[in-house]
């Protein structure tokens, strides 16, 4: 009982996140008693909830700041897993629902139309930028340097693991948005292909964090290591995780996205936009 207290309790309280997480919960878990949601929906999005909630806010966390190749895990999961998950289950209309029906009319329903809303959901959604900020906040923070502010100072990292997060939903739900274009954002083919795209640098960045000769990370060493094995040998572990677990979860979200490709294709929805110039009729004279 007490080894399983340690690994519930947080290594580091947040009200942030604990309340961003329990209002997230109860709504699903109202919306989901308003609509018919399926058990294979559900069970995404509670498996991402858990890995998020397992992710930040237990002992793992302990770990993640104190030996490299956890710390890789952590944000594997936080930026690829998880809201890969959370999206595929498409939360956001049993969400809504979770809301008091007066609530949505009275505060959503403006929110949403108003245009400071829309221009942050088109800045924020908008593909190429997403996809920059997707790929860019892995190797940001796989910057030496910038891995070593992160571990001295808790207000960045947790500002790390907030950009992870948040990138990764916004990216996933665009990848796997199940409506044509438009409404959506992306085409359904460069929904496919996208994920090759953004999995290029990582698999770089991992298989450079492999073969290195150095220790690249030593602010590990200083915050003392939570393991006794060889320092070289977490850090190869650490690049093998950066590089092939995100690459295989890439993967299956290109796989996803082409399943929605095909079924917009068979139920006819799939936009043509260069169709053949009709010929002008001729009039018999």
């Amino acid at each position: 009982m007490a080894l399983l207290l340690k690994w519930i309790v947080p290594w580091e309280f947040s009200w942030v996140f604990l309340a961003s997480f329990l209002l997230a919960a109860v709504l699903y878990w109202r919306g989901a008693r308003e609509l018919r949601v399926s058990f294979g929906r559900r069970l995404s999005f509670w498996a991402g909830m858990a890995i998020i909630y397992l992710s930040l806010h237990t002992y793992l966390d302990y770990y993640a700041e104190h030996e490299f190749f956890v710390h890789r895990i952590q944000q594997v999961l936080l930026h690829h897993l998880a809201p890969l998950l959370i999206v595929a289950s498409y939360p956001a209309s049993v969400l809504r629902a979770g809301l008091p029906l007066s609530w949505r009319v009275r505060w959503l329903r403006p929110v949403q139309a108003s245009m400071p809303w829309r221009t942050v959901s088109a800045v924020l959604f908008n593909p190429a930028l997403a996809t920059f900020l997707f790929i860019a906040f892995i190797l940001v923070w796989l910057i030496p340097s910038m891995q070593t502010l992160a571990m001295l100072d808790w207000r960045i990292y947790r500002f790390m693991n907030w950009t992870m997060l948040i990138s990764g939903f916004v990216y996933w739900a665009l990848v796997l948005d199940h409506r044509p274009r438009p409404p959506g954002r992306m085409t359904p083919g460069l929904r496919v292909l996208s994920p090759a795209i953004t999995m290029t640098p990582q698999i770089l960045a991992g298989a450079i964090i492999t073969f290195s000769k150095t220790d690249l990370y030593p602010i590990f060493e200083i915050c003392g290591r939570a393991f006794t094995f060889n320092v070289m040998t977490g850090q190869l572990m650490g690049g093998v995780i950066t590089w092939v677990p995100a690459a295989m979860i890439e993967s299956v979200g290109a796989l996803l996205a082409l399943r929605q490709w095909l079924a917009l294709s068979r139920r006819g929805r799939i936009l043509r936009e260069h169709r053949m110039p009709r010929r002008p009729a001729i009039r018999n004279t």
